[in-house]
């Protein structure tokens, strides 16, 4: 059940906030391995423009995050190709959060614990608006895609398959 209230300030809402980026708080009901579709459903978005984002590891460990559309899923054999890795996996939920200061499921690729490079589904960026996670599990903001690219400083890739 969708829920309209303020959210106090997460890493990632003072990181938005320090940049100047307009954001929109959309508060929903969490359901454990709901994902982006779920939100989407509740929020009565279009699940393409709910961004999930994804903390992974190449080879030798090191993370990075992928924002894909919330119906798709990353094809990491393409990722890998395209980042120079030899090979994509999603980390471990407890390794996930770790890298990323955040809980799997309220994982927003602003104010990350630890710098990484973040790579962005060249579609997300077509968008008219995005809504990713805020930094909560039930909690997503929305902001115009640029924002992913400057300041944040994502990549573009094309690695979405249809889920």
């Amino acid at each position: 059940m969708a829920k309209k209230s303020h959210v106090s300030e997460t890493p990632a809402t003072a990181w938005l906030r320090a940049h100047g980026v307009a954001f929109t708080e959309h508060t929903y009901e969490y359901l454990e391995h709901g994902g982006a579709q779920h939100s989407a459903q509740v929020l009565g978005l279009d699940p393409f423009a709910v961004v999930k984002t994804l903390i992974m590891q190449d080879e030798a460990g090191k993370p990075l995050a992928v924002l894909m559309h919330g119906n798709r899923t990353v094809s990491t054999k393409s990722l890998a190709r395209q980042i120079g890795a030899k090979s994509v996996e999603p980390c471990k939920p407890e390794v996930a959060n770790r890298h990323s200061g955040y809980f799997v499921g309220g994982t927003s690729p602003f104010g990350l614990k630890r710098a990484m490079p973040v790579w962005v589904e060249a579609t997300v960026l077509e968008q008219p608006k995005i809504w990713i996670n805020g930094g909560r599990r039930g909690y997503l903001v929305g902001i115009d895609p640029a924002v992913l690219s400057d300041p944040l400083g994502a990549r573009p890739v094309s690695c979405a398959l249809a889920e």
